[in-house]
């Protein structure tokens, strides 16, 4: 049985970790490429983890590029799978797996096909994302799908915490429905494509908070894209600084004199700021190109104001 493996960050290498454990006498090929500067480290530990366990590992973007046309000719397989893969898989690539190849994406599909989907789901506020194993397609997350798993999002959640709880649900459906996928009995079901919705790639700039919006909007963009993604991001004094720590006060007193973006009180644990309506406490926030604190350091004046 020989399995091809798409993979890319940490939650790569967990799957990967988990295929060696669910079927220790596959042969493995592995596909990732080098993370973005703002990532974590995954490629060397991935590559690492490939040659330990016996398998074959290779570096690349594009799989489907004609320089990798004589191996595809010649290399056999039985199962492909997709795991936080950022790149095009043409039909050439995968129609070489003769039990079929597979995508994981974060979402209970046919909602949230596209970009970034957890991300997504915080920032509008959702209670819960999920996961959904499904038959790689020529359409961007349009295949049959063989399984999927609810996950729930709380409302003092950041990214983290989801993305782990995603990383769970990725593992637990592998090893419920490998056994059937390797011996060709899987049982798959349409999406209907009339749900269907989708989610924008994400910019840098998209991260730059808007104070006129509401705080829960505010605070749903802090949350959805701090650590380990680049972080919110306003500007004081003429400088990007970053918000990595926040929390929504849900009952704060109602200001009839109101300027978003506007510090109202500096308290021992944080900076209460004022947004559209409502307020939030920045707890942690850093200046571009320089360390994180706590953001009663660089706050500390009911005359400062974010976003200006």
């Amino acid at each position: 049985m020989r399995i091809v493996l798409f993979c890319a960050t940490q939650r790569g290498y967990r799957f990967l970790e988990k295929m060696a454990e669910l079927a220790p006498a596959a042969e493995l090929v592995v596909f990732s490429f080098r993370e973005t500067p703002h990532e974590p480290p995954y490629l060397d530990d991935i590559r690492s983890l490939t040659k330990s366990l016996g398998g074959v590992f290779h570096e690349a973007r594009q799989v489907g590029n004609t320089g990798w046309d004589g191996f595809w000719n010649t290399t056999r397989a039985d199962l492909m799978f997709a795991v936080s893969w950022r790149y095009l898989i043409p039909e050439n690539v995968y129609s070489q797996a003769h039990l079929g190849a597979y995508v994981f994406h974060d979402s209970l599909l046919p909602a949230y096909r596209g970009f970034s989907p957890t991300v997504w789901a915080i920032i509008n506020g959702e209670d819960h994302t999920g996961v959904t194993l499904f038959e790689i397609a020529a359409t961007v997350d349009s295949g049959a799908v063989v399984d999927q798993q609810r996950v729930s999002i709380d409302d003092d959640d950041t990214i983290a915490t989801v993305l782990e709880r995603v990383t769970q649900a990725y593992l637990e459906i592998l090893a419920r429905n490998l056994p059937a996928l390797m011996s060709g009995n899987t049982v798959s079901v349409e999406q209907d494509h009339s749900r269907a919705t989708y989610t924008c790639r994400r910019l840098p700039n998209d991260n730059l908070i808007n104070w006129q919006k509401p705080a829960q909007e505010v605070y749903n963009l802090i949350r959805a894209v701090t650590t380990p993604y680049p972080g919110a991001y306003t500007t004081f004094k003429g400088r990007k600084l970053i918000i990595w720590k926040a929390q929504l006060l849900r009952d704060y007193p109602e200001y009839k004199g109101h300027i978003p973006g506007r510090v109202v009180e500096v308290l021992p644990d944080g900076v209460v700021v004022l947004a559209g309506d409502g307020a939030i406490l920045v707890k942690e926030a850093q200046f571009e190109r320089s360390e994180r604190e706590a953001a009663s350091a660089i706050l500390s004046s009911t005359r400062d104001t974010l976003g200006q």
